[in-house]
């Protein structure tokens, strides 16, 4: 009898269909049923020995929230025997657009976060502090009627491949000689699954990713440390004898955990790589063929993808697969993603209002780090000479100056299209920059000269972690950073790499913030409300999740 190994995963759901991800214990039909009849199922793929399905289900009726259930060749595996949680439900669009307008007064409510280290078991003592994801389950389950996000973006660290917990640590030891490389980090495709199974596991996570639909993007850790951070980074990395395979395995996996639930079912329906992995009996050989061209031609690729809700477009950006790391020609984009982000965010003017662009890494900085990672890009380009380029190389990998600062066409570029993308008649009420990365929340407003300033208002809001450690030496740098002195700091720091002004400005409208986080926004018509969430741990009753600060944006 096959058994639900992982998931389900409510992945996408609009105003009649969804799509649930879930993993088996051998090949089956998986199917969803849905209390009103709606449903779908379809046969399981395999790769690397794993069984994993996206069931496709129809039928559902536009405004409302649905309860399913999950079968595997016929016999119910979800919800668990004897599970404490409310049931899993899929809420539909009121009009038949994209998940989240059905909600309390058609309001789309959109909570992001980044950075997550799978939690800890519930007898053990958390390193880090509760779970942000874990306590708005807590939340949600406690009160099923109460407020609840329509979508949840995880924007990077979904899993850490480089820093693994003692207990994953311990189960690498029984399977390999742990003083070889990569040491104590994953190796293989298996050792993926077990991140995965760590972190999607918890009973908490497991009912909320079931009930709240998803987004995801991955970032650095989901591979390695400052993945893609230089050419000759990443040279270095060709030359071992465990990056290939970290590499592909890592890519496969991503594919199959995260990037294939990104997708719509109409693009789902249009995927050559997925219909291919489907019919055949073992897809590992198709799959690896498909990371080991994303290694070795990445503009190949596109992990960057699009969703609408309604009237608000999401569009979410792969800044590390994406990268151009010739010294000379660095960017964040490749000129195909760069040219795919622009015709996304200026097609059909009008049609939204409100623009969220995704991207794991900031767009905009602390001042100092800003001017700091500007600067070191040019040292390390040859700006002042060959001595301070290998400086700046072994500078930028031991400080992880490899943002959107750190290349200065790609910031530009993105100033310029945001620019454009919120100014002329139907421009959106907001630009909205989310990302994670950097281990503290903060919003900071951009402003352009007044000839180039746009119509919408513009914000980087940037919140991290979801469950990590905050080390002292990184509040006391983002605390000095947003400073008057950090910002006299960075701009000599620009003027000996003869770094030219951005072309936009900003300042910090709140912040910085530290702890295990999560931001909502919530959007409705061209109004957009902005909200923190910080989990505080009480004695008695556990933790809780605290607002910090709630600010009007628009409307």
């Amino acid at each position: 009898m096959a058994r639900l190994r992982l998931g389900p995963l409510l992945r996408y759901a609009d105003g009649s269909s969804a799509t649930v991800w879930v993993e088996a214990s051998r090949p089956c039909t998986a199917e969803a049923r849905c209390a009103d009849g709606a449903g779908g199922e379809t046969r399981t793929f395999q790769v690397a020995g794993h069984h994993y399905a996206l069931i496709p289900v129809t039928g559902l009726t536009p405004g409302t929230t649905t309860p399913y259930e999950v079968f595997l060749d016929g016999v119910r595996v979800w919800p668990l025997p004897d599970s404490s949680f409310p049931p899993s439900v899929i809420r539909t669009a009121a009009d038949g657009g994209s998940q989240g307008e059905g909600g309390e007064g058609d309001a789309l409510r959109v909570a992001f976060g980044s950075c997550r280290w799978a939690a800890p078991a519930a007898d053990d003592k958390d390193p880090v502090g509760a779970d942000a994801l874990d306590t708005l389950a807590a939340r949600m389950a406690a009160d099923p009627t109460a407020e609840r996000p329509d979508v949840l973006l995880l924007l990077g660290d979904q899993v850490y491949a480089d820093e693994v917990s003692d207990a994953t640590r311990r189960w690498l030891a029984a399977r390999r000689d742990l003083s070889e490389p990569p040491g104590a980090e994953v190796a293989d495709y298996e050792e993926y699954t077990h991140l995965y199974y760590e972190s999607w596991l918890d009973p908490e996570i497991r009912w909320l990713l079931s009930t709240v639909p998803t987004c995801m993007i991955f970032d650095d850790h989901d591979i390695i440390d400052d993945w893609n951070t230089s050419e000759s980074w990443l040279a270095d990395m060709r030359a071992t004898p465990w990056w290939r395979e970290r590499l592909l395995s890592g890519l496969m996996s991503y594919w199959v955990h995260q990037h294939l639930g990104n997708l719509t079912p109409a693009e789902l329906a249009d995927d050559p790589l997925y219909a291919a992995v489907r019919e055949t009996p073992d897809g590992t050989d198709v799959l690896r063929a498909f990371a080991s061209r994303a290694d070795t031609d990445p503009a190949s690729v596109r992990w960057s993808y699009r969703r609408d809700f309604g009237r608000v477009r999401l569009l979410m950006v792969d800044t590390r697969a994406a990268r151009v790391l010739d010294e000379d020609n660095r960017a964040m984009l490749d000129p195909g993603e760069a040219a795919w982000l622009r015709e996304q965010a200026l097609t059909a003017p009008g049609s939204y209002d409100h623009l969220l662009i995704g991207t794991s890494l900031p767009w905009l900085l602390p001042h100092l780090v800003h001017d700091a990672e500007a600067w070191d890009a040019a040292l390390s380009r040859g700006e002042r000479g060959a001595r301070w380029a290998r400086f700046g190389e072994k500078l930028r990998r031991g400080a992880d100056l490899e943002h959107w600062a750190a290349f200065t066409t790609s910031f530009t570029d993105l100033a310029a299209l945001i620019a454009e993308a919120g100014s002329g008649a139907g421009a959106p009420a907001t630009v909205l920059v989310l990302s994670g990365d950097v281990h503290h929340a903060y919003a900071a407003e951009a402003t352009w000269p007044e000839a180039d300033r746009p119509d919408a208002r513009v914000l980087q809001l940037t919140c991290s972690p979801v469950h990590n450690a905050i080390p002292l030496h990184i509040r006391v740098g983002f605390r000095l950073g947003w400073s008057a002195l950090g910002r006299a700091l960075g701009r000599r720091f620009a003027r000996h790499g003869r770094v030219p002004q951005p072309p936009v400005s900003w300042r910090r409208t709140g912040g910085p913030w530290f702890g295990n986080m999560l931001m909502t926004l919530t959007l409705h018509g061209r109004s957009a409300r902005l909200r923190l969430d910080r989990v505080r741990e009480e004695n008695v009753g556990g933790a809780q999740l605290e607002t910090v600060t709630e600010s009007q944006l628009s409307g």
